[in-house]
């Protein structure tokens, strides 16, 4: 289990890729008020035009910054810095000391299905940017901060 055993920026670039569950909540639109003491970021259903709606995983990964360039890559230098990453990302987890929550594809031989029972996944959740058309205030959610165990 390479990730209890190497830091994140002792992993190879296939081990960091592993890491990343497929859940497609990186991939949402969110919002920051900054009205607050602190700002505060807030999760909407609908998501960027790449995100498979109902897969959860990116249509176009490899070519992803040429069609978003605001996309953000998560990079072991970056992932320390990046707070509106949803707290059940394994990135995140790592980064915070966590470790990865129990229904991650790593801990079942890939098999996403534990992830889906968590309720983890941005699948069939969301609506792509491209056929939303109300206001994203009107369009926050609060289950991509789900982060069982």
């Amino acid at each position: 289990m390479f990730w209890q055993e190497k830091t994140l920026e002792q992993m190879t670039h296939d081990e960091w890729e592993s890491l990343c569950d497929g859940c497609g909540k990186c991939c949402l639109h969110k919002l920051i008020d900054e009205d607050d003491q602190h700002e505060v970021i807030h999760y909407t259903d609908v998501s960027c035009r790449l995100l498979n709606t109902k897969t959860g995983f990116c249509s176009d990964y490899a070519n992803r910054k040429r069609h978003v360039p605001d996309c953000v890559v998560i990079t072991p230098a970056n992932v320390y810095d990046l707070d509106y990453m949803p707290p059940s990302c394994a990135y995140r987890r790592l980064a915070e000391g966590r470790g990865l929550a129990s229904w991650h594809p790593l801990l079942h031989d890939g098999d996403r299905g534990p992830m889906m029972v968590a309720g983890i996944s941005a699948a069939g959740l969301v609506d792509s940017e491209d056929q939303v058309t109300e206001d994203l205030e009107l369009r926050i959610v609060t289950w991509p901060l789900n982060d069982s165990d």
